[in-house]
């Protein structure tokens, strides 16, 4: 079965009664070198474990499964159970999950179905869940790649530098991946066709973070996502409007000019080492 063809596509899910959901944000692939071009990316193979989320009717896991490596998929709507339980019967390095990958305990999940594997995710996610799905997978801190397709504006808001849309999960994958964008994918290739382009991420986890500011992990992302707090005003009144209780606008205007940064920056414009150099700076002056 081709689970690419439209008009195979059509019939599998007409055997079963299943009908798209919106809220889920379904849509399924039919263009058959996009999920080719994932696996290939993911680098999975015969020494890797591979969580996917969001299979649909199992064109990526195919060829996932293809690869040799132990795929585990996490499918929330029921309705696919039976249609997966079809178009993945031959695979005998295949399992499902059938539930919502956000309440999963992931580093269990890890430990207890890729024990002596390489754990990494990859998967076609849909645009609702992509933030708060990518926080989870990061924050389990049990995952060596993660190669998704996502939104393409959102793929190179995670990968870009300071400016435009770069913002605080902008920081927050970059402190923690290796992000690059690898390619394209055409709202056509896709049943029913989505209204953006989607773009492949990869994403990579350093074995170190690119800055050690002193003040500590916690409160470094404290002060970003106080610098983003204010989206189109200056960093000084972004940074007031979160430490404003602790320290005036006065002696937030010192720290930010301590940095070497212009009164009327953004956060947008900051670097990771900018952002450390601030945390720290505004630390030492509440501690005092």
């Amino acid at each position: 079965m081709n689970l690419c063809d439209i008009r195979e596509i059509q019939a599998l899910l007409g055997r079963h009664g299943f009908r798209f959901s919106k809220s889920m944000g379904q849509n399924f692939l039919i263009a058959d070198w996009v999920p080719r071009d994932i696996a290939a990316a993911s680098g999975a193979d015969e020494t890797c474990g591979v969580l996917e989320i969001g299979p649909g009717v199992g064109p990526l896991t195919t060829e996932l499964c293809r690869t040799g490596a132990r795929v585990v998929a996490v499918e929330l709507d029921r309705a696919l159970v039976p249609v997966l339980g079809e178009t993945m019967a031959a695979w005998d390095n295949f399992s499902l999950i059938s539930g919502d990958v956000l309440k999963l305990d992931l580093p269990t999940l890890v430990r207890e179905r890729f024990d002596g594997l390489t754990p990494m995710v990859c998967a076609n996610l849909p645009y609702n869940i992509t933030t708060p799905v990518l926080t989870a997978l990061v924050e389990a801190g049990c995952f060596e790649t993660i190669t998704v397709m996502i939104q393409k504006e959102v793929a190179q808001r995670i990968a870009g530098g300071p400016g435009g849309d770069y913002g605080a999960f902008s920081v927050f994958m970059q402190y923690h991946m290796e992000t690059e964008v690898l390619f394209d994918v055409p709202r056509e290739c896709f049943l029913p066709a989505p209204k953006v382009t989607s773009a492949v991420l990869r994403c990579c986890r350093r074995k170190e973070p690119p800055v050690t500011p002193a003040c500590g992990e916690k409160f470094f992302f404290q002060v970003v996502r106080a610098s983003f707090a204010l989206r189109r005003k200056t960093l000084v009144n972004s940074l007031s409007s979160v430490f404003g209780d602790r320290l005036g606008k006065e002696a937030l205007g010192e720290c930010v000019a301590a940095c070497g940064l212009s009164s009327t920056v953004r956060g947008e414009a900051l670097t990771l080492p900018q952002f450390a150099a601030l945390a720290d700076e505004i630390f030492q002056r509440i501690g005092k």
